[in-house]
């Protein structure tokens, strides 16, 4: 992996038209904590605040030579995956991180909007459990995704715990179930080399922003990108997550974006 002056994160996932989520929401979390972004576009969905309106996953093969432009010639220090849309582009994407030797990549098993709507079409989660788990650093899913990735409900802190050990004896490195959707304060639950970290928010007042899963996982990869060892790049990721909420805006009709971008100073 090379080395350069500012790092550099890439991010595989969906366009958000509403910027909300997917690459609009990975970039400016990228720009947020200092490193350079890069993007390949998996999918573009027609949607706002209020809903997803339509979907189209692009070919495979356009989206396996987004990733060869990006990484023959500027690289990468972490890559994180969200939006992939299909079976078909999920393998496409596994066997061009194994191609260029990924290392630090972490996956989000984004499968369906906050708003509604399908993201990942059908067979396209047993492909990502079978191809891209094993080649994860870490797995980043919310309990609705870890319950589809290990074949039982994941509902409370036991079977969150239960469910990051299944995702490393799948293959991932690390794995870190989000507790945003818990009742009460979030807890994510997070297995890394073996051992089980807890790491506990309070919960904001108001209604939940959009993209927050993709925004989380974004600011892992970031973290990393940056040399940061992983325990503390959750912790760093959560505390951003926590802070963009505060700031979190309504700009439709919908669920308000979370405030990535602080006016002055860090999260």
């Amino acid at each position: 992996m090379r080395r350069r002056a500012l790092p550099s994160a890439l991010t595989i996932a969906g366009s958000d038209s509403g910027a909300g989520a997917g690459i609009q929401a990975d970039l400016k979390t990228f720009a947020a904590r200092g490193v350079h972004g890069t993007s390949v576009i998996t999918a573009i969905t027609a949607q706002d605040t209020c809903a997803v309106r339509a979907v189209t996953v692009l070919r495979p093969a356009v989206v396996r030579a987004q990733i060869d432009a990006v990484l023959d010639d500027i690289g990468a220090d972490a890559v994180k995956t969200g939006m992939l849309g299909s079976a078909a582009v999920v393998a496409a994407v596994a066997d061009a991180l194994t191609v260029h030797r990924v290392k630090r990549l972490v996956v989000d098993p984004v499968m369906h909007a906050t708003e509604g709507g399908t993201l990942l079409a059908r067979g396209g989660a047993a492909m990502l459990r079978r191809r891209l788990v094993p080649l994860a650093e870490i797995v980043t899913p919310n309990l609705a995704e870890a319950s589809v990735l290990v074949g039982f409900p994941v509902r409370d802190l036991r079977a969150m715990e239960e469910a990051a050990r299944a995702l490393v004896a799948a293959g991932a490195r690390a794995a870190v179930v989000t507790g945003g959707h818990l009742a009460g304060d979030p807890i994510d639950v997070a297995v890394v080399e073996g051992v089980v970290h807890r790491f506990r928010g309070r919960r904001v007042p108001g209604p939940s922003p959009h993209g927050t899963g993709c925004t989380f996982a974004a600011a892992i990869a970031a973290e990393r990108a940056k040399d940061v060892p992983l325990v503390e790049a959750i912790r760093a990721a959560k505390r951003y997550v926590a802070s963009a909420i505060r700031r979190a805006h309504a700009v439709g009709r919908g669920r308000p974006i979370l405030g990535h971008l602080p006016a002055s100073g860090g999260a």
